[in-house]
């Protein structure tokens, strides 16, 4: 059997839960009214009793019923003398009139398969004696208009639950369209090429609206993750396709060319050294495949900042020498923190590296480490190039590069990206500014007790 919908099983409860509601009211109401009514015809008969008493008079000698109605508002009225003689009235037919009497009392009579309701009352005429006035009225008539009102409700409750099933599946299918527009938009773009499809509800506040803003953000997500996929795909070529370009034409080369050892030896070295820049490449390539996946882990341990910055700075200054560039250091003596130490001298590395390579010749590079409240900050600062206001958002994306021909530089563009990566693991942020020919000043920050 197949299985009902969302919207027909809604509905199905909203008119199951509607009929109990309602037959449980009906029958409380029923109930109440009925009783009600019971008791409001009795109220109604003791009253058309008292009210004749008071009307029954003593005139020469004889009772004089006055204006006395023997029949109202459905009471049947009497009078009687104190032996039971009937003097004026009018009764039920088939009633026995042989009903002793019973001041103030109701009782229940039996008669032409009708139940009665009675009720005497008594008063004194002077001379005359007692006077009894009796009212009788039938009891079906106290529930008649209760009973005519349920048959009338039975009649027209299932019209009124298949209008209100009805309503429920047109209200539930109003309510389950953005569902719909879900499903629909989340099939054109699962069977599409075309990942910048949305489902685009609008505004709202309800869950589905909810839901579909954030339906949408994954799908933000997954097309900046298949862009940033597809773009390091053809950057990652682009950078292996040079170096294996040359390992293979300088080996073809040795192979065809080479008459002397020298001449092999020379290929030989060329070869190496795009081996290493591929070697370094790769390397950079799966420490960020690591990084994404969450197996990079980290090597904690109490670091002395100060001295890994001091270490990396005097390492790197035969590189600045070369272009004539002085790496300066501004360095916070002291600064301890827990942290990966090949990680950390990563950081200064690549950034000290990139200010060197568009640094401008004669310039200088400024590292700076200092403690900041609970933060250690650090930045690297250079008066090379610069960055074009346009480029800056993309510098820490893979494979970025300012454009190499301005400098004769060219690297990876893998390196800040790096940098970004182990601050951020390591609980701090990044940041740059720069101008474009007056230099670049790119800064980072820890936590200075990560213990």
């Amino acid at each position: 059997m197949k299985k009902l919908s969302i919207k027909s099983r809604v509905t199905l409860w909203y008119t199951c839960w509607m009929m109990i509601l309602l037959g449980v009211m009906l029958a409380s109401v029923f109930s109440v009214s009925d009783l009600l009514l019971y008791f409001t015809e009795k109220d109604l008969l003791v009253r058309a009793v008292e009210d004749s008493l008071a009307q029954v008079s003593l005139e020469e000698g004889e009772v004089d019923p006055g204006d006395m109605d023997f029949f109202r508002e459905g009471v049947y009225l009497s009078v009687y003398a104190a032996d039971g003689t009937p003097l004026y009235g009018r009764v039920p037919e088939d009633f026995n009139n042989q009903l002793p009497f019973s001041q103030g009392q109701f009782q229940e009579v039996e008669a032409g398969g009708n139940t009665w309701q009675v009720y005497d009352g008594q008063r004194e005429l002077g001379s005359w004696g007692i006077v009894w006035i009796r009212g009788i009225t039938a009891k079906e008539r106290m529930s008649s208009t209760v009973h005519f009102v349920f048959s009338v409700v039975l009649i027209v409750l299932p019209f009124v639950v298949a209008l209100a099933a009805g309503a429920g599946y047109y209200i539930t299918r109003r309510a389950f369209r953005p569902v719909s527009q879900i499903v629909e938009a989340a099939e054109r773009i699962g069977s599409g090429s075309d990942l910048s499809l949305r489902i685009g509800l609008g505004e709202g506040d309800d869950e589905i609206h909810t839901l579909a803003r954030a339906f949408d953000r994954m799908f933000d997500r997954l097309e900046s993750s298949f862009a940033s996929e597809k773009q390091f795909t053809s950057d990652a070529s682009h950078e292996l396709r040079t170096p294996t370009a040359i390992i293979l034409s300088q080996s073809e080369y040795a192979l065809e060319n080479a008459a002397t050892l020298e001449e092999a030896r020379k290929a030989l070295e060329v070869d190496l050294q795009q081996a290493k820049k591929m070697s370094a490449l790769l390397r950079q390539l799966l420490f960020l495949a690591r990084a994404d996946r969450g197996a990079q882990k980290l090597q904690m341990e109490e670091l002395d900042l100060s001295e890994i910055a001091g270490l990396v700075a005097e390492e790197l200054q035969g590189m600045a020498a070369e272009k004539n560039i002085r790496i300066e250091t501004e360095v916070e003596p002291g600064l301890t923190v827990r942290a990966d130490e090949t990680m950390m001298m990563r950081v200064f590395i690549n950034l000290l590296t990139n200010a060197v390579k568009y640094g401008r010749e004669g310039g200088f590079a400024r590292l700076r480490l200092w403690r900041d409240g609970e933060w250690i900050a650090g930045e690297v600062r250079d008066d090379g190039i610069g960055i074009s206001e346009e480029n800056i958002p993309l510098i820490w994306n893979r494979f970025f590069q300012a454009d190499p021909a301005r400098t004769g530089e060219s690297g990876s563009g893998l390196g800040l990206s790096m940098v970004k990566w182990i601050v951020e693991a390591h609980g701090g942020s990044v940041g740059v500014s720069s101008k474009l020919g007056e230099g670049s000043v790119f800064s980072f920050r820890i936590p200075a007790e990560n213990f």
